[in-house]
């Protein structure tokens, strides 16, 4: 997607909200009238284009009169902020230490909610709706009178506010750098939560703070906020924390009188009485598990093993089901991504080199049967992604950094290059030879040496072992060319705090951008993530003229300007050389025990599991009776 989204020691204080509040509440005070003349809106989106009218019952995709009940258990596709595929050993998933749960954010009530077959609308939830000022630069959301927190107590303006702010000043670096045109909040009175925005605002920032989570400001009045924890938070959302053993499981039982559940944005879903997440640190594991019934539903990221072990005696005879979905949405870059913040990596010429390096073909048909496509683009999968030589709307983007961005940005964009699937592509090594040659790294000894006569060595940096054999072929080649590598396998903990403080050389990483980037294109790829620590910016891109490619596709006020922008900031990236490109499947690859039921319609832009799913007792019935 992206989702990956995304500090200090003290809680904040009823001090420090009366003073966060103070000048945020004198500046709105110049205009209030002209504020409450505004139309009540009920949903907002990044271009003002919304599918459901007003008074609008249901989602399309979702079945509004789904049966609640039953188990749904899997192991997590997906993490944001702090959150660990293998382990956990925190509750608090909006900070950078520690390592959350997946599937804190169920817990949460927002102020809007997604529709999932829309590119980036939203409707209300907490909030009944939205007034925006004419300047687009202050919202006044409404909340719902019913809206409560898990113990009964009523969700006030005063508690958006204080959970905006400290998100925004204390929260894990990512969603720091997501509010940095969210000017603050404030409550004016129980019911309307004022957000103020920058000029020149990102068009998502307001999306993406009215997507925040609300806490209660009474709980953290006597909790720190910033501490990593396995106390229960106290929640607003469809489930709250049930069971849960630190590093193996967290089990979400749904609130069975949760006051949003027959709300248009949310009726149809969250259908089950249990959402249980299990954590496995190996694949294998994980796998026999899921034949042995010990959770319910797996998507497949292995292909070996979707080519190979689906046909345990359970999915031959039925029991268990295996499909594949199509996935419509940006299939984002997954790769091998250098620290260009080590000197080793700073030119781009030894960067080419070691993609040169690399026989995608020969991985793709001997490790993973042929089952992707060589990810060329950041933005792959969608219409944002750069094809051929530029348009002139790009060329009148990319022309005044002509000369400060490789000739190559104003024609053909980068391409990895194709091998000839031998494993060991001679034609490639040479070119990769002479492109080190290019760069002063010669054989010295027969070891690749710097211009200091210092040996040129990379470690990998893995957390679980299912892609060394991935890494194995490509050692080789490096090999050849006179550079030593290794692959360090540390545990899960390790590796996330060795990512967070960029303590690495190359590490495998996968992000997306929804259909509709905006300003998380900076936590991804501005020289302002690439000096924040715990941000998504792993190869530490600091290059100005994507930053201020960057700028110009926040600022898009068209979705066809945004394609632009987006088709010559890809340009861009492309020709830093600042990863070795993978690999993508556009689909999901799915196998459940035949417990379930869903809508005839899957969302486009989601999976829509759980979320939309729900429990057949019949079938559920048939399987305990081995039928």
């Amino acid at each position: 997607m992206s989702f990956s989204l995304l500090h200090a020691d003290n809680a904040l204080t009823r001090r420090d909200t009366l003073i966060l509040g103070a000048g945020a509440a004198a500046a709105m005070l110049a205009r209030p009238v002209l504020a409450q003349q505004e139309p009540e809106r009920h949903g907002i989106s990044a271009f003002g284009d919304l599918k459901y009218p007003a008074g609008f019952t249901h989602f399309d995709y979702v079945n509004p009169d789904a049966p609640k009940g039953g188990l749904f258990s899997q192991l997590g596709p997906s993490r944001q902020y702090n959150q660990n595929f293998l382990t956990f050993n925190s509750l608090n998933s909006y900070i950078l230490k520690g390592d959350a749960a997946q599937g804190m954010e169920l817990t949460f009530a927002t102020l809007m909610a997604s529709a999932a077959d829309e590119p980036d609308s939203l409707y209300g939830l907490a909030a009944r709706g939205v007034r925006i000022s004419q300047d687009e630069l202050t919202y006044r959301f409404l909340l719902r009178p019913e809206a409560t927190f898990h113990d009964g107590t009523r969700i006030t303006a005063h508690d958006v506010a204080f959970s905006l702010n400290i998100l925004k000043q204390r929260g894990h670096p990512i969603i720091q750098q997501l509010t940095r045109d969210f000017m603050g909040s404030e409550a004016t009175g129980d019911a309307t939560v004022v957000a103020r925005f920058a000029p020149k605002r990102g068009r998502d920032v307001p999306l993406f703070v009215a997507t925040l989570p609300i806490f209660s400001r009474a709980y953290y009045s006597k909790k720190n906020f910033d501490e990593s924890t396995l106390d229960v938070p106290l929640g607003s959302g469809p489930y709250k924390v049930g069971r849960f053993e630190p590093g193996r499981f967290i089990e979400y039982e749904r609130v069975k009188d949760w006051w949003g559940a027959d709300l248009p944005a949310r009726r149809g879903q969250n259908n089950f009485d249990i959402v249980r997440y299990e954590f496995y640190r190996d694949r294998e594991a994980g796998f026999q598990a899921f034949t042995a019934k010990n959770y319910l539903f797996r998507e497949e990221f292995t292909s070996r093993v979707w080519a190979t072990r689906y046909d345990f005696p359970a999915l031959r005879d039925g029991r268990v089901k295996q499909e594949t979905l199509p996935d419509d949405t940006p299939s984002g870059a997954q790769g091998w991504f250098f620290n260009t913040r080590r000197d080793k990596f700073q030119d781009p010429r030894l960067r080419e080199a070691l993609i040169c390096a690399f026989d995608f073909e020969w991985t793709n048909k001997t490790i993973m049967y042929g089952a992707y496509k060589r990810t060329h683009s950041v933005f792959q999968n969608s219409n944002m992604m750069a094809v051929g030589k530029p348009s002139a709307g790009e060329l009148a983007l990319l022309e005044p950094f002509r000369g400060k961005v490789p000739d190559e940005v104003f024609g053909d964009p980068f391409v990895p290059p194709v091998s000839d699937g031998s494993g060991q592509d001679r034609t490639l090594l040479r070119k990769a030879t002479q492109l080190l040659q290019d760069v002063g790294f010669v054989i010295k000894n027969g070891k690749r040496v710097d211009a200091k006569g210092e040996p040129i060595t990379i470690e990998f940096l893995l957390d679980e072992p299912s892609f060394q054999p991935h890494h194995a072929l490509y050692i080789k080649n490096l090999g050849a060319l006179g550079i030593d590598a290794t692959v360090r396998l540390v545990d899960p903990v390790q590796y996330r705090a060795r990512v967070d403080d960029f303590d690495f050389d190359i590490t495998v990483e996968r992000f997306s951008f929804s259909s509709t980037p905006g300003d998380g294109l900076r936590t991804y790829l501005s020289s302002q993530a690439a000096a924040t620590k715990g941000s998504q910016n792993l190869a530490g891109i600091a290059n100005p003229a994507i930053d201020a490619l960057i700028d110009k596709a926040i600022a898009a006020e068209t979705r066809a300007a945004l394609t632009t922008a987006c088709r010559a900031l890809d340009r861009v990236v492309r020709a830093g050389r600042y990863w070795v490109p993978h690999w993508y499947a556009a689909s999901h690859r799915i196998a459940y025990w035949d417990v379930f039921a869903r809508p005839a319609t899957k969302p486009r832009y989601a999976r829509g599991i759980p979320e939309t799913w729900w429990h057949d007792r019949d079938k559920a019935a048939k399987l305990e009776r081995g039928g």
